[in-house]
């Protein structure tokens, strides 16, 4: 698996794709949280970076599709799904191995934005006046639901050769998984019936318990299982080259 996550690391940074992800998603959440008087901090006059959590899903349902649509399809299409093959490595290796290397890019990417939490601390009347807790819990529920992201991405990469579709049975599947299950609960027919369990189902209703800084263990176990279940799945996919 090592060797599989060295492989992947390295892909992505003798390429543009890291370099890409990482300068993407810090112009775009900067820009929103930082520029754009609509939807800038310093124009919130409340000492928080709760913009950021909001803006950051929309910029990683996008790039998320970018950062694994070459995962396997590229493999397949240059061949080399063979060439892994004839290593000592099981397709739950092979998998792990990218899944790791995609979400080390990820938690790259996140990092940098704790200087937005340290301005907003800095700057905050009085000083350090911010909801850490909150901030953790967002940092936490951002970071899960990129590792959904993450396991979808590679599922639909493995289902294609073609990285263009991957990339849009990624973003498509993740836009669904995150928002349709809200939309759904907010039809007339389920509005105050059926409506919270609809959403129950659906990433966005988590990811904001767990940005309010209540970190409960259902909303964790949720992520966990809804990642390890598109793994399976992705293990599956690879499994068929042996029917």
């Amino acid at each position: 698996m090592r060797s599989i996550y060295l492989k992947e690391l390295s892909s992505f940074f003798s390429s543009l794709t890291g370099y890409m992800v990482l300068v993407i998603f810090l112009l775009i959440t900067g820009l929103f949280a930082w520029v754009f008087s609509n939807t800038s901090i310093p124009s919130y006059n409340y000492a928080s970076i709760g913009q950021l959590f909001v803006i950051a899903p929309m910029v990683l349902l996008f790039l998320i599709p970018a950062l694994t649509m070459q995962t396997f399809a590229q493999e397949k299409q240059q061949r080399t799904m063979e060439f892994l093959n004839t290593k000592p490595l099981t397709d739950t290796q092979i998998v792990l191995g990218k899944y790791f290397a995609c979400m080390t890019l990820v938690a790259l990417a996140i990092l940098p934005t704790l200087i937005y939490y340290y301005s907003v601390y800095q700057l905050g009347s009085p000083k350090g006046n911010i909801d850490s807790g909150a901030t953790i819990g967002s940092y936490t529920g951002l970071f899960l639901l990129a590792s959904v992201f993450v396991s979808i991405g590679l599922f639909m990469s493995s289902l294609t050769d073609n990285q263009i579709v991957a990339f849009i049975l990624t973003a498509f599947s993740c836009f669904l998984v995150y928002f349709a299950f809200s939309f759904i609960g907010d039809l007339p027919s389920l509005f105050g019936k059926w409506d919270d369990l609809v959403k129950y189902f659906g990433i966005e209703y988590h990811y904001d318990n767990i940005s309010k800084g209540r970190i409960d263990t259902r909303d964790v176990i949720y992520f966990v299982s809804l990642a390890s279940m598109f793994i399976w799945l992705t293990m599956v996919s690879l499994s068929r080259r042996g029917w």
